[in-house]
């Protein structure tokens, strides 16, 4: 097979991860900067062009669109698709998990647990937005936000109008969040591929953090999950629409209840705290679930 990965910058550790696992199981794997492509966009023959030359026919693409540059990068997904490649994630599927409040609010239809959650752009009445999601200590989020920037623990509910204020006067959209405090600082990244959970590691936050994202300092290690776990993150994903994705959740006293599901999860965490080869098993998904092209001629330019 002929797989692309569309990354930005080849020398990360998951895309170099994609392309070894691809080259082991013997495909041709090329690797594609997304905001370097540019597209052909015809009813009869659209195309995607990328160095003064039009790409070739690939029987798969694997998305790596970082949260900035989303909206030019799905169009790219998107031209792929219009051509008859498959996209291990769809191109609409992506922009709905980037999407925080459309996200939540589609978790939410579905019945999967989830933290309460408020959502605000200039509320006449703070106090109230805090007591609605159970009151301080309180998980404040930039809508924007990626990586745990963005999020502020709120101890005190004077605290948490202070910095709403001060987000409303950035002109921000915010996420306000019950904090649960039972998860002790950890979360659970589950990463999902097809319908099922491949492997899941705990993340602990650094001491005196509150956010468990290996970027921020946070660390890895091999965790078990339970049915109601791996359930929760399955159809998390599902509602989603995404075929390979990251789920995060807390273990509340309530139960499991999912942070957010991240369509471009990172492979060196997860492949490191379990020693599973997860990115061989998203090339052995491609190959179970994409249609090969029958021309292997590239596109004359």
């Amino acid at each position: 097979m002929r797989i692309a990965i569309l990354s930005r910058n080849p020398k990360l550790y998951s895309t170099r991860r994609l392309k070894e696992a691809g080259l082991e199981r013997g495909h041709e794997v090329e690797i594609i900067d997304t905001m370097h492509c540019y597209m052909d966009i015809t009813s009869a023959n659209p195309s995607v062009r990328y160095k003064g030359k039009r790409l070739p026919k690939y029987d798969a693409v694997i998305p790596r669109i970082g949260a900035s540059v989303s909206f030019y990068g799905t169009s790219v997904v998107r031209q792929f698709e219009m051509m008859g490649t498959y996209s291990i994630n769809e191109s609409v599927a992506i922009s709905r998990s980037r999407d925080k409040l459309r996200s939540l609010q589609l978790l939410s239809r579905k019945g999967i647990g989830m933290p309460r959650t408020g959502f605000a752009h200039h509320p006449d009445k703070i106090d109230d937005l805090i007591k609605n999601v159970g009151g301080a200590p309180v998980v404040i989020k930039l809508l924007e936000g990626t990586q745990g920037i963005g999020v502020v623990l709120a101890d005190t509910a004077k605290a948490a109008e202070s910095i709403i204020e001060a987000f409303m006067g950035l002109n921000a959209s915010i996420l306000v969040q019950e904090y649960i405090k039972e998860a002790g600082g950890s979360d659970i990244r589950c990463f999902v591929v097809g319908d099922k959970v491949v492997a899941a590691m705990k993340r602990q936050a650094a001491p005196g953090e509150f956010r468990s994202n290996l970027h921020r300092g946070g660390s890895a290690s091999l965790v078990r999950l339970s049915p109601e776990e791996r359930k929760c993150a399955v159809d998390a994903a599902r509602t989603m629409g995404l075929n390979c994705c990251g789920v995060d959740i807390l273990r509340a006293n309530s139960g499991p209840v999912v942070m957010e599901v991240n369509s471009s999860p990172g492979l060196q965490g997860i492949e490191t705290s379990t020693s599973k080869n997860v990115a061989g098993m998203i090339i052995e998904f491609i190959e179970k679930n994409a249609t090969p092209h029958k021309t292997k001629t590239r596109g004359k330019g």
